[in-house]
């Protein structure tokens, strides 16, 4: 079957963008409704949340820039590449640097549902290509699109600098146009050779990347809600944070916030011991009294 075959066929279906976007609609919804999602939507992250979610972005678009690459000339993923316009791991390298500093490499970590997502990434870009685009979909039009909101959001919540500082990640200085761009990319995805089985793998890949990220999402979910995440993944004791550079200095907790003691709390808890301190202490003021006259 040549490619002019394939491509006839496809103009006689509906678009691959277009069933790709219907496809994954519940669980693009799915995705967009988790816990850890909607903190970020109503600019509950913390810091440190948002610098481990950059840490898990940073595995997965390294796997995925990876796999581009080695498809680059691939004609089931060429017309899609587009490294200048949408490579992200440069950019979220940058990001982690501003917010670790240079050791940054030692200091995060890649948990397990990142890795499960990386692995799967990395399988498709070796033996089935074909499905790689359904994985830079996911991912590049959904930063192209919601990306830019959570941008603002991270930016005023968190009080980063209004120069972009730590926001690399959501910039694109390669695609003046969003729109346009968007217009360009599905075109080309439309354009891609292939049979109708192969579209329907295609579109089930993409559900599968949108779980992968549900699965992504809960586990940073599970482990804040387990306990305060250091700098490297691991839980540490809740403490008060400044959104500061390179580091994240931290502070004791506030008056507010710790326990006050009553009166009645200071008193012994048994009602014997209770009479014998209050007759200690009548019989104290009664002879502070006598020694005053």
């Amino acid at each position: 079957m040549t490619w002019f075959t394939v491509a006839s066929m496809r103009t006689s279906r509906r678009d691959l963008s277009e069933a790709l976007k219907e496809s994954t609609k519940e669980v693009h919804v799915e995705a967009e409704n988790t816990g850890f999602m909607k903190s970020f939507q109503r600019g509950q992250l913390s810091l440190r949340e948002f610098k481990l979610y950059l840490a898990s972005l940073y595995y997965i678009y390294s796997a995925l820039e990876d796999e581009s690459e080695r498809n680059k000339e691939n004609p089931v993923y060429a017309p899609v590449y587009f490294p200048n316009e949408l490579n992200r791991k440069a950019a979220l390298e940058k990001d982690l640097e501003y917010f670790y500093g240079s050791t940054w490499k030692e200091e995060i970590q890649c948990h397990e549902a990142t890795q499960k997502y990386v692995d799967r990434i990395y399988h498709v870009g070796q033996y089935e290509p074909e499905l790689l685009v359904a994985h830079a979909y996911t991912r590049y039009l959904g930063d192209l699109s919601g990306g830019q909101i959570l941008k603002k959001i991270a930016q005023k919540s968190l009080h980063l600098p209004s120069t972009g500082e730590g926001l690399s990640f959501f910039s694109f200085p390669g695609v003046t146009n969003i729109s346009k761009f968007k217009q360009l990319y599905r075109a080309r995805m439309n354009s891609l050779p292939m049979d109708p089985a192969t579209e329907e793998r295609i579109l089930e890949e993409a559900k599968k990347s949108f779980l992968l990220n549900i699965e992504v999402f809960q586990e940073l979910e599970r482990l804040t809600s387990q306990g305060r995440i250091s700098e490297n993944g691991h839980l540490v004791q809740p403490k008060t944070e400044l959104h500061t550079r390179g580091n994240n200095r931290i502070h004791g907790p506030q008056q507010s916030d710790r326990t006050q003691m009553t009166h009645k709390d200071m008193l012994p808890s048994t009602p014997l011991l209770r009479w014998t301190l209050v007759l200690f202490f009548l019989a104290m003021t009664i002879a502070v009294g006598l020694y005053a006259m």
